[in-house]
């Protein structure tokens, strides 16, 4: 599928997705539903605990634990949510950091010991909450070249 076409996708279902949470069924439009502040940039989100300096925020895909949650300084409504995936045995734990607006959490929040469940997308990240039926996606974090697409810009006839 053409990036350009998923791009264009990201952005429909972002505004149709608002304008019809009750009917949202997919990953990108559930969290839509929430409103614009559940939808925010790699490079601005997530910060990877790595001894590389390549700059890389590469996180992989599973449940993740939730360490620490608090406000950031300096930015009131954003919290930083520390969070480190279930490794092997032996195995050395991933962690990164998630900043996000407070709103994306909804009434729920997140504390220590809660699970949040991250899946890599064509478009970025997807951060949900597992539930029996389907994850409840809460945040995106969206690539740089797919939030660029989606910034608003005036349009002259």
């Amino acid at each position: 599928m053409n990036p350009r076409f998923l791009r264009s996708l990201v952005a429909l279902s972002l505004g149709v997705g608002a304008a019809f949470a009750a009917q949202a069924d997919s990953t990108l439009s559930t969290a839509s539903s929430a409103g614009s502040t559940s939808v925010g940039s790699v490079s601005n989100s997530v910060q990877v605990s790595s001894n590389s300096s390549s700059g890389d925020k590469k996180v992989a895909d599973g449940n993740y634990r939730v360490h620490q949650v608090a406000e950031l300084e300096g930015r009131p409504g954003m919290l930083r949510v520390h969070l480190t995936h279930a490794m092997p045995q032996g195995a050395a734990p991933v962690a990164f950091t998630l900043d996000l607006p407070r709103e994306a959490l909804g009434a729920r929040g997140l504390a220590m010991g809660d699970v949040v469940n991250v899946r890599n997308r064509a478009y970025g990240l997807a951060f949900a909450r597992p539930t029996a039926t389907a994850p409840e996606v809460f945040f995106l974090a969206l690539e740089d070249a797919w939030r660029n697409d989606l910034n608003p810009r005036a349009v002259s006839l």
